[in-house]
Parts: structure tokens; sequence; C-alpha cells
């Protein structure tokens, strides 16, 4: 999904009052704004005489256990968890939770 119009429609709610965030007239302004929207599988460290080593068929071990759910980042902003699915012949990635909205933006990673 690249923009913003192949997103499926839905109503949007907001947790801490339960009113409707598609009413709110910020929301209309906002709601055409894409973002960049990336799933991390997984992240290590290595130097670079052994990044220079790899080739084909190099197996590079990531931080992440294969069961573990993946991040969901919106231009870099850890929003969400999910599992890996095939839509159609490709990649999908299935929400399974929502980082909570009432945390605001403290304690969130932040990729740079």
């Amino acid at each position: 999904m690249t923009d913003m119009s192949e997103a499926p429609a839905a109503v949007r709610r907001d947790r801490r009052d339960n009113k409707d965030i598609a009413a709110s007239p910020n929301f209309d302004l906002l709601a055409g704004v894409s973002l960049r929207v990336s799933v991390e599988v997984g992240s290590t460290s290595m130097t670079l005489a052994e990044l220079l080593a790899l080739g084909e068929g190099s197996v590079v071990e990531l931080d992440r256990a294969a069961t573990d759910l993946l991040d969901i980042y919106a231009n870099g902003t850890l929003i969400a968890k999910g599992e890996i699915v095939s839509v159609d012949g490709r990649y999908g990635i299935q929400v399974a939770e929502v980082v909570a909205p009432d945390r605001g933006f403290a304690g969130l990673e932040r990729r740079g």
C-alpha cells in the first residue's frame, strides 16, 4: 500500500473519549497527508569487515525470534506490531496490536 487512497475505509475512534476522530475538523486537515509506513523484521550490529565479507548465500542473524511480532513504523515512529501475511502473492502485515495512544509519544522507540 503506497498511499491512503488504497487503505480500506474505517471509522477511527479516539479511545480517550470514544468520539469519532473523523468528525473532528482537525482530522479533515490531516486525512490526506501521506506517511511512510515501514516494517522492521529485526536488526543486528556488525563491523565493516563483517559487512564487506557478506556474499551470496550469507546469513545475517537478527535480534528477533521468528515467532515475535514485527514492528510497524509511521515516519520512523513505532505505531503498532503485526505479523507477515500473504496478499495476492505479495507480502502484507496484519496488525496484531496498536501502540497505546494514551501513552502519547513518551517512551516510544524512534528510529533514526
